[in-house]
């Protein structure tokens, strides 16, 4: 009996030190782009891509004292320009991110960096998210935030990240990266 009693204190223990706190949150904000050039499709006419509205949902698993795991999904409306006209494009992104606090796991504000990997599906005018008609790009992420507890079960969030991709479209005349620079708020349930 006296053994079960240890192991059972040391379980309880480890749980203790190891205890498990998640966030569930909604953030909006905008995602800008860099290197938008996405290239031409006649050897005349350029596209690019250019930021706007963006939508983000996070569920974050705080595994240890300065440490937690964060997946998520994004939604951008984003605009397509086409030498001088432009339309309106959605992008839809999930992901995961590493994440390293600079406070201890209970601490009212948490400074925090985050890096991971992600993909992006890029919807051309004319598509929907239901025909299977999207360019689907794979990716990392990086960036960092802080997070402020503003009650026991309420906490706020300000975000900046950097999501890398490759460019979309079988178009021609393009190089790099595009980089869209999600600058975001936002309100999380404290679990």
């Amino acid at each position: 009996m006296r053994r079960w009693l240890v192991v059972f204190g040391f379980w309880a223990g480890m749980g203790i030190a190891c205890a498990q706190v998640g966030e569930f949150g909604l953030s909006f904000g905008r995602g800008s782009f860099r290197n938008n050039d996405l290239g031409t499709s006649d050897g005349q006419s350029r596209y690019s891509i250019d930021g706007n509205f963006r939508m983000s949902i996070r569920f974050t698993l705080n595994t240890y004292r300065h440490f937690g795991h964060e997946i998520g999904y994004s939604y951008s409306r984003t605009t397509l320009k086409l030498d001088g006209g432009e339309t309106s494009m959605p992008v839809h992104q999930a992901g995961y991110a590493f994440l390293a606090y600079a406070t201890p796991e209970g601490s009212r504000i948490r400074p925090f960096v985050a890096g991971g990997g992600h993909f992006a599906s890029f919807y051309p005018p004319g598509t929907g998210v239901y025909y299977g008609n999207g360019y689907t790009k794979f990716g990392f992420n990086y960036g960092g935030g802080i997070k402020a507890r503003v009650s026991s079960m309420f906490a706020i969030r300000f975000d900046v990240r950097d999501y890398t991709t490759g460019k979309p479209f079988p178009l021609t005349d393009r190089s790099g990266l595009l980089h869209q620079l999600e600058t975001s708020a936002g309100l999380s349930f404290v679990f």
